[in-house]
């Protein structure tokens, strides 16, 4: 878990950054910028917004060779190591952001570099780098006293309600890559920044491994247990393995497909299509880990519940309490209309 109210930012180096195909050039400052208390403040909120609305999704930095060789691992660990050196750093990194900059489509824009100190990650205070990037320019309006009229002027700025791109780099875990959040909120040139410029891949830990096999496990109910059996029992399916791992630390492969497959028959069709989609989610290898929570909440966010028939009703399931779904909804065939039926027994409707 993250908490960013602590944190305090101790410096911050900006630079622009042109398109190299268009000859834009980069523009790099001489000295770090002059905070003040107001400019921090707004600075905080533009630069953490976005990670508090977003899934903690961790990446690491990553080469070919070794993450020794990444460019981005390499200045980030000379600035943990020296902190008095972060702005002459600074105008390294956005150096390399600007030889990464060569495609038609990516715009020009302002480099921060930040240093951060008294994050709290995982309960314990640590320092970081944040990077971010500012694109798009946004018209605003200003007014101005001009004798007796009040004079509309037009501007163009950032909007600080929206980061366009930006990366935190937690110092822990410097052997594996650090641990690194990034964010991109303009999607037309998706390597350029996590690729290309950062050269990031995903973290394997708890949280990726619980997001990862929950989205293998709704694709699997959407292209086996539905197929094989019917949408009550596609979204059962599903309810049961989220219930499974909401109430348990742990995850065990075995242990789960002996409480969530209620057909036996399709524990021989999961393995099979763990074996063949398995590596989509990188988790053909994984069948225990420590569950992590956070991500079976958000998981259980995004996944349907709702059986949508073709007469215009709906009927939505409870992902709390399954055994209601299972004991009280029955599915059958009428013969005289020639038509499903599903029936569902109640004591008395709830008024809300």
């Amino acid at each position: 878990m993250l908490n960013f109210y602590p944190a305090q930012i101790e410096s911050v180096s900006l630079h622009r950054v042109g398109n190299k195909n268009k000859n834009e050039g980069v523009f790099l400052s001489s000295e770090p910028h002059n905070l003040n208390d107001e400019i921090s403040g707004l600075l905080k909120e533009y630069f953490f917004r976005p990670f508090r609305e977003k899934e903690e999704n961790y990446f690491k930095f990553a080469h070919e060779v070794d993450a020794d060789f990444n460019e981005i691992f390499k200045v980030v660990s000379e600035i943990f190591a020296d902190s008095s050196k972060v702005h002459l750093l600074s105008k390294k990194i956005a150096t390399h952001l600007f030889e990464q900059s060569n495609h038609p489509h990516i715009k020009s824009g302002e480099v921060y570099v930040v240093q951060f100190s008294d994050m709290v990650l995982d309960n314990k205070k640590v320092d970081a780098i944040g990077i971010f990037k500012s694109e798009l320019k946004h018209d605003f309006l200003q007014f101005q006293e001009n004798k007796e009229n009040l004079e509309i002027i037009i501007r163009q700025g950032i909007n600080i309600n929206k980061l366009d791109k930006g990366c935190l780099v937690f110092n822990v875990d410097k052997e594996e890559g650090y641990k690194v959040l990034s964010i991109d909120s303009n999607r037309y040139d998706a390597k350029y920044w996590l690729e290309n410029f950062l050269g990031l891949e995903p973290l394997s830990d708890d949280n990726f491994k619980t997001k990862n096999y929950l989205k293998f496990c709704q694709n699997f109910a959407k292209d086996v247990v539905l197929p094989a059996e019917d949408k009550q029992q596609e979204v059962l399916f599903m309810n049961r393995a989220v219930n499974h791992f909401a109430k348990n630390d742990a995850f065990e492969e075995s242990s789960f497909l002996n409480e969530v497959m209620e057909n036996p028959e399709l524990i021989p069709e999961f393995k099979h299509y763990k074996v063949e989609k398995g590596p989509k989610y990188s988790i053909e290898d994984v069948s225990n880990f420590d569950i992590a929570n956070k991500a079976v909440s958000d998981a259980r966010k995004k996944i349907k519940n709702v059986i949508n028939l073709d007469t215009n009703i709906q009927i939505k399931m409870d992902f709390i309490n399954p055994e209601s779904a299972e004991k009280f909804v029955e599915k059958g065939w009428d013969e005289e209309r020639q038509m499903y039926y599903y029936l569902v027994y109640f004591n008395k409707e709830q008024k809300h």
